[in-house]
């Protein structure tokens, strides 16, 4: 019955709030009895040792996955296949506007805000072969709509902008809204459970799956971990890493019934937290994250 799975980039260590997404994404996919499998993002530069990394705290709390780890950079021809559907059909334009361009130029007539302004969607072949002289080229969806509806799991119905947004960068790399809907099709993923920062994506990714004849996933965007301050929980905050913590003396195992007791379910076990897990039950609110120590997790081995 299909996959989830969790995709995390290779840039550095997992923090408590990417494990926390990665421990739902689990017990949401084995809840509903799909595959759960693991994909690392590594189209933008990987830091060295990252992957294995993550691997490690991954497998530290208890996380197991389907099959082998899958890469992006494994799967370039399946990028290039849906770069060349879409062309074929009209459906991409090249575009040479800096973000300074885009932030400068004047806005369409009731465009949404922040909507990417048409400015090459239009241009002659002469105004083509004249800005390709001095820029590289990204490549921009020629959008069909303003606007479209994704059905989200704890967020209910939810329509976002849809754009011209990037498909392929002026680098040539795949950008993040093409490669995850071909990643997602191409394994097989028919759930998609991550933080809900992404929210705002999936209208976009939705529609480009419609337009590639993929099938759109349920989605599932989960409460963000953040700091004391209300910001996104980050490195910086201190003692948020599994290897930061070990230094402080909480282990893998406690950290995991942190996790779980802050989604209010039983702490003994991810088997005993599955057999609980209710969607409609979870949190809906951020977890307010303060670093700990040992003695302050209060979590028994």
């Amino acid at each position: 019955m299909g996959a989830g799975r969790f995709a995390p980039s290779p840039s550095g260590e997992l923090h408590v709030g990417n494990l926390r997404t990665a421990v739902l994404a689990w017990l949401f996919a084995r809840s509903t009895r799909r595959s759960f499998l693991l994909r690392i993002e590594d189209l933008d530069r990987a830091r060295a040792g990252a992957e294995d990394a993550q691997l490690r705290d991954l497998t530290a709390v208890g996380l197991d996955w389907d099959g082998a780890v899958e890469r992006q950079t494994d799967r370039l021809d399946g990028f290039q296949d849906a770069v060349s559907t879409l062309r074929s059909r009209g459906l991409l334009y090249e575009c040479y506007c800096t973000r300074r361009d885009i932030a400068e130029a004047p806005s369409a007539p009731h465009a949404a805000p922040g909507a990417y302004p048409g400015t090459c969607r239009s241009l002659s072949d002469a105004e083509r072969a004249e800005r390709r002289a001095g820029r590289p080229a990204a490549l921009r969806l020629r959008s069909g709509v303003g606007s479209f509806t994704v059905t989200d799991v704890l967020h209910g119905e939810y329509t976002g902008v849809v754009d011209d947004f990037v498909a392929v960068r002026n680098d040539g790399v795949p950008a993040y809204n093409l490669a995850v809907v071909v990643d997602d099709a191409l394994q097989g993923v028919d759930q998609v459970v991550r933080g809900d920062d992404l929210l705002s994506s999936a209208p976009r990714q939705a529609y480009l799956a419609t337009l590639l004849g993929t099938g759109v996933p349920q989605y599932a965007h989960v409460p963000l971990v953040l700091n004391r301050e209300g910001r996104r929980l980050a490195k910086r905050d201190g003692s948020v890493t599994l290897a930061a913590l070990a230094r402080d003396g909480v282990a893998p195992a406690r950290v995991r019934q942190l996790l779980l007791r802050s989604l209010g379910l039983p702490e003994a076990s991810l088997a005993d937290a599955l057999a609980a897990f209710d969607p409609a039950r979870m949190p809906r609110q951020p977890w307010i994250y303060s670093p700990l120590t040992a003695a302050d997790a209060g979590c028994d081995d």
